[in-house]
């Protein structure tokens, strides 16, 4: 290995966490340097894949201008190999900020500056701009999980970066940090379950036949939860208050003259994407920021992974006005000619028996009451609802998202620090930072818009 973050990025050498000499760790510059298939096919064996960890959505991170030195992100990943089998690996990013992460150390990095030491660069387990939790370290066991972090962290301190950060993992990417000797931290995203309260315990025993038919269509076995039947049944769970405010807003936007098409997949057209691509730089520009993401990271979607997105395209007197992205697990093309989606080789069921949207982006050309809330979330959810689709992420903040009926749920992230002081004074903070989220999460559960048995 060469200099501290230029110079030669393929560095094959001995892992000292596994048994065998002949398994190496390579650092790779960037995930163009691994074959797609290879790498999707390791990520269709974890617990908790999503359409942000494939292969072509990194990829198009890069090749974009969107995540890339220029924006401060220097794309790695390391990798461990057994001779020419994948055995592990994760992307991570040389971060010269913390913009773009939805995880805040700003804090941490004042800290460091009034002590006179370097925060930056630090090193990133995530996912860039996607604050979507899931698989962020894959292996194909979890001993290989944790010594895949284990030399993540070797790395790090060859390369003198103060820190690591996995943002948004799953529970065997935090069971692996906490292995070794990461510090835990957890943040607070809003979810819609598709799912009826006060479900029958033994609903295994009732006959299919027995079931309304929205509840079998969204069920692939008999121990599956029903699902809403519509949009005015999911409006039934809500209490009074919350289910009259939705049906307002709604009114607001039907009254207003504004209608919404979605489309999917190949379904959505270059000039569909252009629009969009209009209303969601407008979101950014609107608060003096350009945006994350380059027109040619959504051109290489509607290219490389076009059944992993619906588009809600709102108009008005015939002209489109707003627009909303979302992106999915599990969605088959409408173009029979299509692969099935999200991965290849025979994994795509598993996918298919999670069905998970996830709110992304949105943007309007004008400002019309409660389009947000329409396209954002009413839109989206009746499309789940519609497509027997399990979970919604809303994605990252927002409380008003609970009167939406999206809930609260805590997403974990882990933390390396390279200081033994900085660490221990961190620790400690993460220690009264739990508490008083516990309370958060507690204190928004007792405002839960769901109605009461």
């Amino acid at each position: 290995m060469k200099s501290k973050l230029g110079g030669e990025a393929t560095s094959p050498r001995d892992n000292q966490g596994m048994a065998e000499n002949k398994i190496i760790t390579r650092v790779l510059a960037s995930v163009q340097q691994l074959d797609a298939q290879t790498w999707n096919v390791l990520l269709a064996s974890q617990s908790t894949p999503t359409p942000f960890m494939r292969h072509e959505y990194l990829a198009a991170m890069e090749q974009s201008g969107s995540a890339t030195p220029d924006t401060g992100w220097i794309a790695r990943v390391i990798t461990v190999w057994d001779g020419d089998e994948l055995l592990a690996a994760c992307p991570l990013y040389i971060k010269t900020h913390s913009y773009g992460e939805y995880v805040f150390d700003w804090a941490w990095a004042r800290a460091y500056q009034q002590h006179g030491l370097p925060y930056y660069p630090k090193g990133l387990l995530a996912v860039p701009f996607t604050p979507v939790p899931g698989s962020r370290l894959l292996a194909r066991s979890q001993a290989l999980r944790v010594a895949l972090v284990h030399a993540v962290q070797a790395w790090a301190a060859e390369q003198q970066l103060s820190s690591l950060h996995l943002l948004f993992g799953d529970a065997d990417d935090l069971a692996a940090c906490a292995a070794a000797g990461w510090m835990q931290r957890s943040t607070v995203q809003f979810h819609w379950t598709n799912t009826p309260p006060a479900l029958p315990a033994a609903r295994a025993t009732l006959p299919a036949e027995a079931e309304p038919a929205s509840m079998q269509a969204c069920a692939d076995t008999a121990t599956t939860p029903p699902c809403w039947k519509d949009f005015d049944d999911f409006l039934g769970s809500l209490n009074q208050e919350k289910r009259k405010k939705i049906r307002q807003e709604r009114r607001k936007i039907a009254e207003a003259g504004v209608s919404f098409k979605a489309l999917q997949g190949r379904d959505i057209g270059a000039q569909d994407w252009s629009f969009f691509y209009r209303c969601y730089e407008r979101t950014y520009l609107e608060h003096g920021n350009p945006p994350y993401l380059t027109p040619e990271f959504f051109a290489a979607m509607a290219s490389a992974m076009p059944e992993s997105w619906v588009m809600f395209i709102a108009e008005r007197n015939g002209q489109p006005v707003a627009s909303s992205l979302i992106a999915t697990t599990a969605l088959q093309s409408t173009n029979s000619a299509s692969k099935p989606l999200f991965f290849d080789d025979g994994q795509a069921q598993a996918a298919i028996n999670n069905k998970v949207a996830y709110g992304r982006y949105w943007g309007a050309l004008e400002r019309i009451d409660s389009l947000h809330f329409e396209a954002c979330y009413y839109q989206p959810i009746e499309w789940c609802i519609a497509n027997g689709f399990d979970r919604f992420e809303g994605g990252a903040q927002g409380e008003h998202k609970m009167a939406r009926a999206l809930l609260p749920v805590e997403t974990p992230s882990a933390h390396w620090v390279a200081h033994p002081a900085f660490a221990d004074a961190i620790e400690r903070f993460l220690q009264r930072e739990s508490e008083g989220m516990a309370q958060y999460v507690q204190e928004l559960q007792s405002h839960s818009p769901l109605r009461k048995a």
